[in-house]
């Protein structure tokens, strides 16, 4: 799994640079924050409306694309996804429950 995720990080990076009239994940970082927040906004509801039907073909198609997006999205924000992952494995070591009880905490 993680050599897909891999590939297609790479994918993001070297086609964020190409011509937006060829290259999707071009033409969505160039866009402006309002534009690819609310494309993924609406990958994420159509992710949902098929959760609710579950038909798992098109859940796997819009899960596929939600996570395409989010990609983009974090490339777009110069965060790296393995940071992300890191933070996960913070989380491992403690319920989720717990975790969110202290974030809370910290919330005023």
């Amino acid at each position: 799994m993680t050599s897909n995720l891999n590939f297609l990080i790479k994918k993001i990076k070297k086609n964020k640079s190409k011509n937006p009239k060829i290259s999707y994940t071009s033409f969505l970082i160039k866009k402006n924050n309002h534009f690819y927040i609310k494309k993924l906004k609406e990958e994420f509801s159509e992710l949902v409306k098929e959760l609710l039907s579950r038909n798992k073909k098109k859940i796997v198609h819009e899960a596929a694309d939600l996570i395409y997006h989010l990609l983009v999205s974090l490339e777009k924000k110069k965060i790296n996804f393995f940071d992300v992952v890191k933070e996960l494995r913070k989380r491992q070591k403690i319920s989720g429950i717990e975790e969110k009880k202290s974030r809370k905490k910290h919330v005023r």
